[in-house]
């Protein structure tokens, strides 16, 4: 497993996966073979998760390779994040709620033994500790993985969602508020209520190729029961008509600024606005930290390159910036949490496809995902 923070390499790993693992995706893509044996999956969420590469370039390039009816699996699992993100910007209290919530817990649950072994990997239950020394050393796991991992630290340790979705959030290159959160939500069985995901032994040991025995789950717990539920918040998610000349604010959901829709827009000066944790209420693990600021300092070479005028700040530099700015939208999560907490009143620029796309966001997945050969069609 090797995620190099630039542009080129994700570009490159992009074209290796659809020139030589895209045709076997859709049969493959649920077996986890080990972090030495990847390339039945794209590997590309670190990047897409900081914009380095966006849904549509993928998609695009995987179409010029093979059919929407052959890609559409492939299609709908790059446009999940999107619909994670969509759904939440429509549901913001889920996260705040989140937080509260994780607060409170955390505080319970400092000294506990049971939430200790399992941060450690030190449970009896070996695949899920080979998993956690896994995401502590790769920063990545596989996303049926996840699942069975998200499944065990809910229903078999009895730990609750919100400790293991800041764990993740902690470790992984890929984790952003609405993925993680929405995705532990879901497997305890809040998200959609009263369905949750429980792992087996037999799914587990197919879908490893046998690597793990004698696993001893709780496949028949009932699913967590919340008695919140959130009424969707009518959003307006439209540009300001007058952005130029003002400084631009790019965060780390959008690192690819030459990629944009904006690219051809002209800012006085671009600050790339990285978030320290001292900023953060999750504070994420070094590596995470390092990986996100070499991405920020690949963007700002690749924009010095073409002679744009930019800056890598901290987030907290914002209030000293005198000049009218405007920001690429950062979606709901921990620098927009700190925005509002500072009060500092930025117009928002937002993607056409998120524009596009989050009116489709209301419902489920499945409900979404009958719209996505529509929002392809717009944007290919």
């Amino acid at each position: 497993m090797n995620f190099e923070a630039s542009r080129a390499k994700a570009i490159n790993k992009l074209n290796q996966f659809v020139e030589k693992n895209l045709s076997d995706y859709s049969k493959l893509r649920n077996f986890d073979f080990g972090p030495d044996k990847r390339d039945n999956v794209s590997c590309l969420s670190p990047y897409v998760t900081h914009g380095v590469l966006n849904e549509i370039e993928i998609i695009k390039k995987s179409l010029e390779k093979f059919s929407f009816s052959k890609n559409e699996k492939f299609i709908q699992e790059v446009l999940w994040r999107t619909y994670w993100k969509g759904w939440l910007e429509l549901r913001p209290n889920v996260w705040s709620d989140y937080l509260i919530d994780l607060r409170n817990i955390k505080e319970k649950y400092k000294d506990d033994k049971n939430y200790q072994n399992a941060i450690e990997g030190k449970t009896k239950i070996d695949c899920f500790n080979e998993w956690v020394n896994e995401l502590k050393n790769n920063n990545y796991l596989h996303n049926h993985t996840r699942m069975w991992f998200a499944s065990i630290w809910i229903f078999t340790l009895d730990l609750p969602w919100q400790l293991g979705a800041e764990f993740f959030m902690q470790q992984l290159f890929d984790g952003d508020a609405a993925s993680n959160t929405l995705g532990w939500r879901w497997v305890a069985g809040v998200q959609t209520q009263g369905k949750h995901y429980l792992a087996s032994e037999w799914n587990i040991k197919k879908f490893t190729n046998n690597r793990f025995k004698n696993i001893k789950l709780n496949e028949n717990a009932p699913p967590k029961i919340s008695e919140k539920t959130y009424s969707i918040i009518k959003q307006d998610f439209k540009n300001s008509e007058n952005i130029e000349p003002t400084n631009l604010l790019i965060f780390d959901n959008n690192l690819s600024f030459e990629f944009t829709d904006f690219k051809y827009n002209k800012f006085k000066k671009i600050y790339l606005v990285f978030n320290k944790n001292e900023n953060r209420s999750i504070k994420l693990n070094e590596k995470v930290s390092k990986f996100k600021f070499l991405l920020f300092e690949d963007q700002e070479k690749r924009l010095k390159e073409q002679s744009i005028d930019c800056e890598i700040i901290d987030i907290s530099q914002i209030k000293k910036i005198d000049e009218k700015n405007i920001g690429l939208y950062p979606t709901v999560g921990e620098n927009l949490d700190y925005l509002n907490l500072n009060n500092l009143k930025i117009n928002f620029l937002y993607r056409k496809l998120d524009q596009y796309s989050w009116q489709y966001c209301n419902k489920g997945f499945f409900n979404f995902k009958n719209y996505i050969p529509k929002i392809i069609s717009n944007f290919t």
